[in-house]
């Protein structure tokens, strides 16, 4: 067993995968999670990796971007994408799993490494040494202020959760399964909606009563995972062209396109329980129940979860981190995760994994690894190290690439070349250094 010890706060997706990277390189590492002593307003289960918003961890497909950076993730040994690939189910061209099944999973794995002790308890002082602070978006209150005094004033935006019903609750005499296009099957429940139907559904829902926020002064709603009723008061069309668009879908009742549609995702493998897909919200609960029962086909459905909201805290990390997550002049002190200012779970889990090869690197005398600029996890890390006057997190986009060195007009095709160069430069750096200590 190596001499060296590391520490990483917070069991969330990143913090996990920063750990397993210390393991995997031979350091043993302890894993501070303060739950089941303590939760976030937004966390329930007590397992680790719970994933609070969606259950889909974006799309499968290797040439887009979220696909590619999976992809990226599983040649560095991701132990998120593992157990991701044992407890997925059908979800068209996305990957999305079974969230209790997962976090079981992710759990199983990392308590029964010899390499990882995990210890429950609150962390209140700032780390001097060795440690990955992984506590996410929703970090502890008084950890929050050790963060603030050590790195600054910090940012602030709200996350918001989608409401999810049983199948059995949903009238499929008016809703029907398809995926856009026709593409990966007929994974989805579509709840059509006529124009009459989607503009008493529309008022009903910007007049829709929200949670009253507290002690926070600067309401700032992150466009990536917008409240739907906030989405809705930009303009009466604004969610027909977003959450409900009806592009690539036909009623079969009518055998047209509908004006408008609500998508509905499965949240497990038996396909008991489905999420409505992009309506995150803050309303009231009784809201939520009074205003989603009026989608076509959810009349008479179950919540078994109503939407819930909650504030992000982020570092404005350029600056304050370099490219390999380390905080600048501190001895080894690393963020991952969605405090960094990436966004998603993929991307969490994956400034994790860069976060803890580099901790492991450094402990083990050897010089960080920084995966090749072409690839998505360097356009991440680029992302969150270089100085910006509006720093604002980032989720996974070819548009953070490089570009090619010739035009492809076909957007298809240009992802596609994009990704297969990424991917090749990061094999090539894998095969000609050696990652592990």
């Amino acid at each position: 067993m190596n001499e060296y010890k590391a520490t990483v706060i917070g069991a969330g997706l990143a913090g996990v995968e920063a750990a397993w990277q210390l393991a995997n390189h031979n350091i043993p590492v302890r894993l501070i999670e303060m739950k089941p002593k303590k939760y976030s307003p937004a966390h329930k289960y007590q397992g680790f990796a719970e994933l609070v918003c969606s259950n889909s961890l974006k799309s499968a497909d290797v040439n887009s971007a979220c696909g590619m950076l999976k992809e990226e993730m599983r040649y560095l040994g991701s132990l998120t994408m593992q157990a991701a690939e044992k407890t997925k189910v059908d979800a068209g061209g996305a990957l999305a799993v079974n969230r209790e099944q997962f976090s079981d999973e992710v759990t199983k794995a990392v308590r029964e490494n010899p390499l990882i002790e995990v210890v429950s308890d609150e962390v209140t002082e700032f780390p001097t040494e060795n440690t990955i602070i992984a506590t996410g978006p929703l970090t502890s209150d008084k950890f929050a202020e050790a963060i603030k005094a050590k790195c600054g004033d910090t940012l602030s935006f709200y996350d918001a959760a989608a409401p999810i019903v049983t199948f059995d609750s949903i009238d499929m005499s008016r809703a029907f399964f398809a995926a856009r296009y026709d593409k990966g099957g007929a994974d989805y429940i579509n709840c059509p909606m006529s124009r009459e139907e989607y503009e008493y559904f529309y008022n009903e829902l910007v007049n829709a009563e929200s949670v009253p926020l507290k002690s926070f002064e600067d309401f700032t709603v992150y466009e990536g995972c917008m409240p739907v009723e906030v989405l809705a008061k930009r303009g009466i069309d604004s969610v027909r062209y977003g959450c409900m668009k009806p592009v690539g879908l036909t009623d079969p009742r009518t055998g047209r396109r509908p004006y408008a549609a609500v998508q509905l995702r499965k949240e497990n493998n038996e396909g008991t329980m489905y999420n409505l897909v992009g309506f995150q919200t803050n309303l009231k609960f009784g809201e939520q129940k009074r205003v989603f029962s009026l989608i076509t086909g959810l009349e008479n459905a179950e919540f078994v979860r109503y939407g819930v909201m909650h504030r992000n805290t982020f570092l404005n990390s350029p600056g304050l981190l370099d490219d390999s997550y380390k905080l600048i002049g501190s001895g080894n002190i690393y963020f991952a995760g969605q405090i960094t200012g990436v966004e998603g779970y993929v991307e969490s889990a994956a400034s994790g994994i860069i976060a803890g090869l580099n901790l492991a690197r450094t402990l083990c005398g050897k010089d960080k690894f920084i995966p090749p600029e072409w690839t998505m996890l360097y356009a991440l890390s680029k992302h969150i190290s270089t100085e910006s006057k509006n720093f604002q997190p980032m989720g996974a986009s070819m548009g953070l690439l490089p570009p090619l060195g010739e035009k492809i007009k076909d957007k298809k095709l240009r992802y596609a070349s994009l990704s297969e160069r990424g991917l090749a430069r990061l094999r090539d750096e894998i095969n000609r250094r050696s990652i592990i200590c």
